[in-house]
Protein backbone atom coordinates (compact mmCIF):
# COMPACT_ATOMS: atom_id res chain seq x y z
CA UNK A 1 0.00 0.00 0.00
CA UNK A 2 0.87 3.48 -0.58
CA UNK A 3 -0.37 6.41 1.37
CA UNK A 4 -1.90 7.99 -1.41
CA UNK A 5 -3.81 4.51 -2.40
CA UNK A 6 -7.94 5.28 -2.86
CA UNK A 7 -8.42 1.77 -0.27
CA UNK A 8 -7.47 3.85 2.38
CA UNK A 9 -10.07 6.73 2.05
CA UNK A 10 -12.80 3.57 2.43
CA UNK A 11 -10.85 1.34 5.15
CA UNK A 12 -11.88 1.54 8.66
CA UNK A 13 -11.00 -0.10 12.24
CA UNK A 14 -12.72 -3.38 12.52
CA UNK A 15 -13.93 -1.82 16.10
CA UNK A 16 -14.92 2.13 16.26
CA UNK A 17 -15.47 2.19 12.25
CA UNK A 18 -12.91 5.52 12.47
CA UNK A 19 -10.31 6.20 10.00
CA UNK A 20 -7.13 4.51 10.17
CA UNK A 21 -3.24 5.62 9.31
CA UNK A 22 -0.99 3.98 7.40
CA UNK A 23 2.06 3.49 8.58
CA UNK A 24 5.36 1.79 7.28
CA UNK A 25 8.67 0.30 6.53
CA UNK A 26 10.24 3.67 5.89
CA UNK A 27 9.94 4.15 9.85
CA UNK A 28 12.19 3.28 12.50
CA UNK A 29 9.55 2.97 14.95
CA UNK A 30 7.47 0.64 12.68
CA UNK A 31 9.38 -2.15 10.84
CA UNK A 32 6.41 -3.17 8.90
CA UNK A 33 3.72 -2.11 7.36
CA UNK A 34 0.85 -1.41 9.66
CA UNK A 35 -2.91 0.86 9.78
CA UNK A 36 -2.55 2.63 13.20
CA UNK A 37 -6.31 3.77 14.87
CA UNK A 38 -5.00 6.41 17.64
CA UNK A 39 -8.31 6.33 19.45
CA UNK A 40 -8.11 2.98 20.35
CA UNK A 41 -4.02 2.66 20.16
CA UNK A 42 -4.88 -0.44 18.01
CA UNK A 43 -2.60 -1.18 14.69
CA UNK A 44 -3.77 -3.51 12.06
CA UNK A 45 -0.72 -5.31 10.13
CA UNK A 46 -0.61 -5.22 6.19
CA UNK A 47 0.78 -8.39 5.15
CA UNK A 48 1.75 -8.84 1.51
CA UNK A 49 -0.23 -4.92 0.51
CA UNK A 50 -3.61 -6.78 2.07
CA UNK A 51 -4.63 -5.20 5.44
CA UNK A 52 -5.35 -7.76 7.97
CA UNK A 53 -8.54 -6.15 9.85
CA UNK A 54 -10.20 -8.47 11.69
CA UNK A 55 -10.87 -7.80 14.95
CA UNK A 56 -8.62 -9.96 16.07
CA UNK A 57 -5.64 -8.85 13.62
CA UNK A 58 -5.55 -5.74 15.89
CA UNK A 59 -2.67 -5.12 18.09
CA UNK A 60 -2.72 -2.95 21.22
CA UNK A 61 -0.07 -0.60 21.57
CA UNK A 62 1.84 0.95 25.01
CA UNK A 63 1.22 4.20 26.10
CA UNK A 64 4.85 5.28 24.87
CA UNK A 65 4.58 3.89 21.85
CA UNK A 66 0.95 5.72 20.76
CA UNK A 67 2.75 8.77 21.53
CA UNK A 68 5.41 8.63 19.74
CA UNK A 69 3.17 7.72 16.54
CA UNK A 70 0.72 10.70 17.39
CA UNK A 71 3.96 12.33 16.71
CA UNK A 72 4.32 10.93 13.20
CA UNK A 73 0.64 11.09 12.10
CA UNK A 74 0.35 14.66 13.39
CA UNK A 75 0.73 17.52 10.23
Amino acid sequence: MNPEDPLLKILACPLDKGPLHLLGPADPLVPEEVLYNPRLRRRYPVIDGIPQLLPSSGEQISEDEHEQLLKRISP
